[in-house]
């Protein structure tokens, strides 16, 4: 009996043609293909579920992943604050530092200014006072005149704007009289003050006075032109007083 031979294209072609109509009009066959495949092949329901579990555990990391960047931001946000704290309360210690020094060095010149200001206020009565005993002295032992110091209280307010004692130095030659300020120091408003000084002290005696001298080592300028206005001699060493 002879024996047929089939080619391997021609078998590859023929089930490639006829394969497909066999499965479909085959039942069985249909059905021992899904047995064999579903081995291998999820199905519908299992494939759904197992994509149901991928996008749980997706959630999942997704959910852990916020969490620990919560966790590190609140950390991060913690430790910021306890830095911006501990600059801060740097800055508030060196500013207070800072005041306590400035402070203390305004202290310490208000001290040495009200010091000095007392001293210099001291050394100044102090020498106008020693000035005004030698020039007596000088004056009466040498040139024959008389020193006198007056002080008489002013109760309209005419020299100073309220009542007040009113101190002046009268030096009386041959007659005449001339009223005399000594101070350490003459400013314009001191120079307007001693003329109203002369003034009340012509009202109160009747008198005319017959010179006004202000003896002062420092004299403000204003000074001097206020003393030319009103008639005042300005001597700024005692020397140059003539008599």
């Amino acid at each position: 009996m002879e024996t047929a031979y089939i080619d391997k294209n021609e078998l590859r072609e023929y089930l490639a043609k006829e394969l497909p109509v066999i499965i479909e009009e085959n039942p069985n066959i249909q059905k021992t293909i899904f047995l064999i495949s579903r081995k291998n092949f999820a199905d519908k329901e299992e494939t759904d579920h197992r994509f149901e579990r991928m996008l749980e555990e997706l959630q999942k990391d997704r959910e852990e992943n916020n969490r620990k960047w919560e966790e590190q931001n609140w950390r991060f946000d913690q430790k910021w604050e306890k830095t911006n704290k501990r600059l801060d309360d740097l800055i508030r210690q060196s500013d207070e530092r800072f005041a306590a020094m400035l402070q203390e060095i305004k202290d310490i010149r208000s001290r040495q200014e009200s010091s000095v200001g007392a001293l210099g206020a001291r050394w100044g009565i102090a020498a106008e006072s020693s000035f005004r005993n030698a020039l007596k002295a000088i004056l009466e032992n040498r040139f024959d005149v008389q020193v006198l110091n007056v002080t008489e209280y002013d109760h309209e307010g005419f020299v100073f704007g309220q009542p007040d004692q009113v101190e002046v130095d009268i030096i009386i030659k041959n007659g005449e009289i001339i009223v005399c300020e000594i101070k350490s120091s003459v400013s314009r408003s001191d120079m307007y003050a001693f003329h109203r000084k002369v003034q009340f002290y012509e009202k109160q005696h009747h008198c005319n006075v017959s010179a006004m001298m202000v003896i002062s080592p420092m004299l403000d300028r204003y000074a001097r032109t206020v003393a030319e206005k009103l008639g005042i001699e300005v001597y700024s060493y005692s020397e140059d007083v003539r008599l």
